[in-house]
């Protein structure tokens, strides 16, 4: 099995900086509307933005903990689909990477 301490080391980096961002994006939908309703309007829209980009930063933080896990129960790098082992270069490249090139490509 292969030695995957700086992928963990760069994936509980991107966690810290995702959780760091998340936690602002939070702090900001919490600011109470402003009295002015076209001021509300915009701090609305605002909102649902923010809670776009919240909903892809808490996606990405699930996947990086459930790679994370797969390292620490030494099944990261292998295969999901066919139960290969998983190029480490594609690791490197996407380290939440599930499945192999060629299960990924099928899919």
């Amino acid at each position: 099995m292969s030695d995957y301490r700086d992928i963990a080391e760069q994936l509980k980096a991107r966690l810290a900086d995702l959780m760091e961002r998340a936690g602002e994006i939070e702090e900001d939908l919490r600011h109470p509307l402003d009295k002015d309703w076209e001021e509300q309007a915009i701090d609305l829209a605002d909102d649902e933005a923010l809670e776009g980009v919240d909903e892809v930063l808490r996606e990405e933080i699930q996947q990086i903990r459930f790679a994370l896990h797969r390292i620490e129960n030494g099944t990261y790098g292998i295969c999901a689909k066919c139960g290969k082992q998983i190029d480490r270069k594609r690791l490197e490249a996407r380290p939440i990477a599930t499945r192999c090139i060629d299960c990924a490509k099928a899919a």
